[in-house]
Formats: structure tokens, C-alpha cells, sequence
């Protein structure tokens, strides 16, 4: 008589380290968590990062910034392009590092199995898992800064903050260096703007942190720059006309030296993107730039001598059956610094 198990859906399972459990269940992220399980059910296959990528629909940078979590935990190891268990031994650590960092950068669509070349790709910085509820509270109870932080936060944001804006916010001190007073600027001027999510607080943070704005003095000139952006595309946008919307930072550096820099008149903007939608049938900010540019290089500051000018460059061009080609600013354009 022949007996079998039948175990449904586990007739087919594979091996997780119990030190993924006992360990990382909680400082890693679901992308990281995801990441390894994909790795670990196709054990002896040929996945490569763009697999992954597709499989998990995450984007391929997240994925090696997943494989670098995992890397740098001591979880796994890479070498030759194949994974396997880590050896943490003191004689290896060095070596075993070296390998992996100089490794992973190589991963894009090379599968796992083979050996990459040499090919350095670029990979954005990873950030360690954010504090859980428990480090927060600890951190709240030990620190009355910390503690200020997250009631300053409440009363700005006009709302309780959730457990995730805790840990964010105080991943931005504690990771990021940025002092509590710079995060409660920061938070006053991002609600001033309309944007008091803290999605858009982090992204913030991060980029002051990264420019090393560390004081109040630096955070004020900081959003003194910023107003000066966001004032100047405002008026950019009801001279040519557009929807309010978001400005690029190509587009936010170049209203600023328009309206703050060079001080051009409203009907010099409003020519100028006449002009370049009439010549590409759109609007083009690196076009209108150029004419812009050539007006203020040439000291015209009035839409008479703008217009005196282009009948001048008509007459230039003037050909004998009477016709003329607009003129040329593509050598301005391939010259211009917002293409």
C-alpha cells in the first residue's frame, strides 16, 4: 500500500535563513524582503537584475539597492557574479567587502551566474531602514528635543502625525544631521507652499542635508532663494499664459535670471514665447531662452527695439524674390544651457 503527504500549496517550498527572521524582519523594507525571497526561490537559476525587475515591478536601482541591503548585512555574498551564504570570518571580512562593493555596481542586465566586466554603473546612495516605533518611542522619552520635534510637527502639519511621519522625521535628524530647528523650517515653509506631506518633507530634507544646510542661517538664505524661484515662475506663468503647475529646475533657474537677474520687461517674456511658439508651433523653454539671452546681451530692454531689431534681420536676409527665412538662433540654442 503506497501512502503520500499531501501538503497543497507546500509541496513546493525553499529554505529562508532564520537569521532573515530573527534579525531583519523589522529593520528591513518590503523591497529589500521581496528582493531576497525572489532570489532565494530561484536558487540554481540564471536571474539577472532586470528579472527581477520585472517580476517584482520595481525599478532596477531599488532592486541593487535591495541587493546591497542584503550585501552589507552579511546575509548573502557576491562573487563572480553569483550569489551565496556570506562568509563573515575575520580572515575573509576584508576581502569578502571589496568583492562585494566593487561587484554590485556591475549588475544591470548581466545575468547572476556570469561574470560581468569591469563596467562601473552608477547607483544611488542606500539608505538604512528607518527607525521602528519602538526606537522612536525610546528616542521621544530620552530626548525633550526630540520629543519638542514631534509636537512642533503635529502643529504645523495641523494634524497628528502617523507612526511613519515619526520615523521619518527623526530619521532626518538622527541619519540626515539636520538640527530640529532646520526640520521646523523646513516643515513651515513646505506647508506655506502647499506641499505639508511629508513625502515632499523628506525629499526636502534630503536635499538640504545633502547641500549641508545645517543652520538656521543657511535654511533662511536657502528659502529666500527658493521664494525668489517660485515668485519669479509664478509671474513667468500669467505673462506667456500657461496653467500653474510645477516648474522643472531648468525652468525655475531660468524665470529667476529672467525676472530677478536680468530684469526683463513682462512684454519681452510674452514676445519671446510668441516667438518660439510661432517658430516651433510649442513651447521650448531652451528656445525662449535664447532669444531672451540675445536681447539682454544686446542691451534691449523694450519691445520696440526688439522688433526694430528683427526688421533689421529681415532686411539682412532680405533674398530678390522678396522672401526672407526667419532668423537663426540655433547657434544660441546649442549654446544655451536649459537644452
Amino acid at each position: 500500500m503506497n501512502l503520500s503527504i499531501n501538503l497543497g500549496n507546500w509541496n513546493s517550498v525553499f529554505a529562508v535563513p532564520s537569521l532573515v527572521v530573527d534579525k531583519h524582519i523589522k529593520l528591513a523594507g518590503s523591497a529589500q524582503l521581496k528582493v531576497l525571497l525572489f532570489i532565494l526561490r530561484h536558487a540554481g537559476n540564471n536571474i539577472s537584475i532586470d528579472k527581477i525587475s520585472e517580476s517584482l515591478s520595481m525599478d532596477k536601482a531599488d532592486v541593487k539597492d535591495a541587493l546591497q541591503y542584503w550585501i552589507e548585512t552579511k546575509v548573502i555574498s557576491l562573487n563572480n557574479s553569483t550569489i551565496s551564504p556570506a562568509d563573515v570570518s575575520n580572515v575573509q571580512q576584508e576581502k569578502v567587502e571589496a568583492i562585494n562593493k566593487e561587484e554590485i555596481q556591475g549588475l544591470e542586465s548581466t545575468e547572476l551566474s556570469e561574470h560581468k566586466s569591469d563596467e562601473k554603473v552608477a547607483r544611488r546612495p542606500i539608505r538604512p531602514p528607518k527607525p521602528d516605533n519602538n526606537s522612536v518611542s525610546q528616542r521621544i522619552n530620552d530626548s525633550p528635543e526630540i520629543a519638542f520635534l514631534m509636537q512642533e510637527a503635529q502643529v504645523i502639519l495641523s494634524r497628528p502625525i502617523s507612526n511613519s511621519d515619526s520615523s521619518t522625521l527623526l530619521m532626518l535628524h538622527d541619519t540626515d544631521g539636520l538640527p530640529v530647528d532646520v526640520i521646523i523650517m523646513l516643515m513651515q515653509y513646505a506647508v506655506s507652499i502647499g506641499k505639508g506631506n511629508m513625502k515632499y518633507i523628506e525629499k526636502m530634507a534630503i536635499s538640504w542635508s545633502n547641500e549641508e544646510i545645517d543652520t538656521i542661517e543657511k535654511a533662511e538664505s536657502k528659502i529666500r532663494l527658493l521664494e525668489s524661484y517660485r515668485k519669479a515662475w509664478n509671474c513667468v506663468e500669467k505673462i506667456i499664459g500657461i496653467d500653474h503647475r510645477s516648474p522643472t529646475s531648468k525652468e525655475d533657474q531660468a524665470a529667476s535670471k529672467w525676472i530677478n537677474t536680468w530684469k526683463i520687461s513682462d512684454e519681452l517674456i510674452k514676445e519671446a514665447y510668441e516667438r518660439c511658439v510661432n517658430a516651433k508651433g510649442r513651447y521650448i523653454l531652451g528656445y525662449m531662452d535664447s532669444i531672451i539671452k540675445r536681447w539682454h546681451d544686446s542691451g534691449i530692454t523694450n519691445l520696440s527695439q526688439a522688433i526694430s531689431e528683427s526688421k533689421k534681420l529681415r532686411s539682412k536676409y532680405l533674398k530678390s524674390d522678396d522672401t526672407f527665412p526667419s532668423y537663426d538662433i540655433d547657434e544660441y540654442e546649442r549654446k544655451d544651457m536649459f537644452i
